[in-house]
């Protein structure tokens, strides 16, 4: 899948996500972890089952064979809410998105949890208590819940690097060498 074409599917993903999300919270019985679990399951039995992928994916199928396909799948085995909602994204012809739609919707879930996800890169790998120690820390300064996943690249030399929701807060002994080399040309 081509970047621009990923872009498109992963905006495409985030309205979906977030129409269930609002459905999803008129009805407060209903749980949203089950809602993503019931929308993972969906997506990994699609994406294992070769045939089912193929038939998801063919213009020339209608949407009629496919929702028989669906519901003979899916009927009993997801909540009443996850599958009018498979049964409404195959009308819409955006069953085949159903992965993208399922992170998009973690993404909602995790961000009305207050958790965010953040990627710290080390020059080597640190111990539990230093781990802890700079969860604690963005923790604190973001005002969230962190959940991170720990990195090592030996080529940042020293310091760390955080990946922030795609913002990037490189504090990194080859960032400051890069910046100083810069300095010195100008």
């Amino acid at each position: 899948m081509g970047t621009a074409s990923k872009q498109n599917s992963e905006l495409v993903a985030k309205r979906w996500a977030k129409a269930l999300m609002e459905l999803a919270q008129e009805n407060e019985g209903i749980s949203k972890d089950d809602i993503l679990a019931d929308l993972r399951e969906v997506a990994q039995n699609i994406e294992l089952n070769k045939e089912l992928s193929e038939m998801i994916s063919n213009p020339s199928i209608s949407v009629e064979e496919k929702q028989i396909v669906i519901c003979k799948l899916f009927q009993n085995k997801v909540m009443p809410i996850v599958y009018n909602f498979l049964y409404t994204l195959n009308l819409k012809k955006r069953i085949n998105i159903i992965g993208v739609i399922a992170d998009e919707f973690q993404k909602e879930l995790e961000d009305m949890k207050n958790i965010v996800r953040v990627d710290v890169t080390s020059a080597i790998e640190l111990n539990d208590e230093r781990k802890n120690d700079i969860r604690n820390r963005i923790a604190e300064k973001l005002h969230k819940d962190v959940i991170v996943n720990w990195l090592v690249d030996s080529e940042i030399i020293a310091g760390l690097v955080l990946n922030i929701n795609e913002t990037i807060v490189d504090n990194s002994i080859r960032h400051r060498l890069e910046n100083l080399s810069k300095n010195i040309v100008k």
